[in-house]
């Protein structure tokens, strides 16, 4: 970790805690993570795009490792947290930036595209599509479609319960939740036949290690994040959906016209869920270009870094290219 800087940027009443490299006056590059991730799961593009010339920012996000973890759920809505990531560009004098998005980090990155047009050029989500704002939130159609159902989302809205049973073993957490979203042949972990009330993980066997994908380096930047901040912010992320989309309603109907970017991987479990969004987002998103990652999970850029990087660099070089 020695080719990072590390500083606390002053931003939207918070600080957050903001991993830099790449030269100063390189093109910035904003790299948003997502759930249960870290600031290092960018690693293996942080290093490409910072040799290429650009300025790779990578914050942890609100709520994770050593940026702000307000208390209060409501702090932890969309636009809050776009506003996060608007406060960094502005406090750090960034006119022009490419911004990607994995997981949660995703749909950040697309409604910056949004709020943006003019600052952010170019924009790439991973394993998260964009459909546009839906008619209704989201966790309303979630709870008839799984009221006899298991869904993690659904479980997380319950307070306090996913934050206790997650921090209770975060090693057998971390584990659990990298293999189950690595291939979702293995299980899938975010939708159980089970009953809706269950605990989420009481059922997995631990496999005692990480994936081979994920270093001993790398799987302890992940347990001293949640050992340092919790899970009670990242899981309050998830309990915004109404708020969501009341404090969203202003870009109902809008289109992103950016150039734009969409990865996901085929053993995604995300992929089957968001099925329908993926087909539809040509029509939300009429620059986008979509690919698949083949025999790859969740995790998609520590999974496979060469060929996630082998699609992010020529899709920067065409419509960001560094100094």
């Amino acid at each position: 970790m020695d080719q990072f800087e590390h500083q606390l940027v002053p931003t939207n009443n918070i600080k957050l805690s903001l991993y830099t490299a790449g030269p100063r006056d390189g093109r910035p590059v904003w790299l948003l993570h997502g759930f249960p991730e870290c600031w290092y799961s960018w690693l293996h593009q942080a290093k490409v795009l910072a040799n290429q010339g650009y300025r790779v920012l990578i914050p942890e996000m609100r709520g994770y490792g050593a940026s702000s973890a307000p208390e209060a759920v409501e702090a932890y809505d969309l636009i809050t947290l776009c506003a996060d990531i608007q406060g960094a560009m502005n406090y750090l004098g960034h006119e022009q930036v490419a911004m990607i998005g994995h997981d949660w980090g995703a749909p950040i990155a697309w409604h910056l595209a949004l709020l943006e047009p003019a600052r952010v050029k170019a924009v790439c989500g991973m394993s998260v599509p964009f459909g546009g704002r839906p008619r209704q939130p989201a966790i309303n159609m979630m709870r008839e479609a799984y009221k006899d159902r298991f869904h993690y989302i659904v479980y997380f809205q319950q307070s306090g319960l996913a934050e206790a049973e997650m921090a209770a073993d975060i090693p057998r957490t971390m584990r659990l939740m990298m293999h189950g979203l690595s291939n979702s042949q293995e299980g899938n972990t975010l939708v159980q036949d089970k009953p809706a009330d269950a605990a989420w993980l009481e059922d997995y066997i631990d496999p005692g290690s990480p994936p081979h994908w994920c270093s001993e380096e790398a799987f302890a930047v992940y347990v001293k994040t949640f050992e340092q901040s919790g899970f009670h912010g990242p899981i309050n992320w998830y309990r915004n959906f109404e708020r969501n989309w009341e404090r969203t309603a202003p870009l109902a109907g809008k289109q992103i016209e950016q150039p734009a970017l969409f990865l996901i991987g085929d053993r995604d479990p995300v992929g089957s869920l968001e099925a329908y969004t993926i087909k539809k987002m040509p029509s939300v998103i009429p620059k986008v270009e979509q690919h698949v990652i083949a025999d790859c999970g969740h995790w998609i850029q520590a999974e496979k870094p060469a060929e996630v990087n082998a699609q992010l660099l020529p899709f920067l070089a065409a419509h960001f290219a560094a100094y």
